[in-house]
């Protein structure tokens, strides 16, 4: 079986509103693989690395402030597709345009405070992983219910 790895974070906004267990319900829902979790105040400069495609854009000073502004659930799951798939999951960027049935669209209204974040594509699912976790805060290990989830 192939598999590929995915960085998906919680924002301050969805700390804070407690939607920490049922955003990682989803994903445990869906068949995919925790391996990596830790509830961390990023520092600017992490954010401004992690962002750094958006250094231009007029929102980057108050996507980084907001960023700052309370703890961040930084995570890695691992599965089959679970990048393309976790960006379905949570939905579109903006809320507006996110269907009932993803975190975004059950969750968020702005798209300021859209409650998560989930890499975009499996190149810079291997960055932001590597940005935010060091090599052994990420497990190996294979549950004994993928035989149940994966042909």
């Amino acid at each position: 079986m192939s598999t590929e790895q995915t960085f998906i974070a919680i924002k301050p906004d969805g700390v804070q509103r407690g939607l920490i267990s049922p955003i990682i319900s989803r994903f445990e829902q869906k068949g995919f693989k925790l391996v990596g979790i830790k509830l961390t105040q990023p520092s600017q400069s992490l954010l401004e690395e992690h962002y750094g495609d958006l250094k231009t854009k007029p929102f980057f000073p108050g996507l980084v402030k907001y960023m700052l502004s309370g703890p961040v659930l930084a995570m890695v799951w691992e599965g089959k597709n679970v990048v393309k798939t976790g960006r379905v999951l949570l939905g579109a960027t903006n809320p507006a345009d996110a269907v009932p049935g993803t975190i975004r669209g059950d969750y968020a209204i702005d798209v300021g405070r859209n409650v998560c974040h989930g890499s975009d594509s499996v190149d810079s699912a291997k960055k932001e992983i590597g940005l935010w976790f060091k090599k052994e805060e990420v497990v190996t290990y294979t549950p004994t219910i993928f035989k149940w989830i994966y042909e």
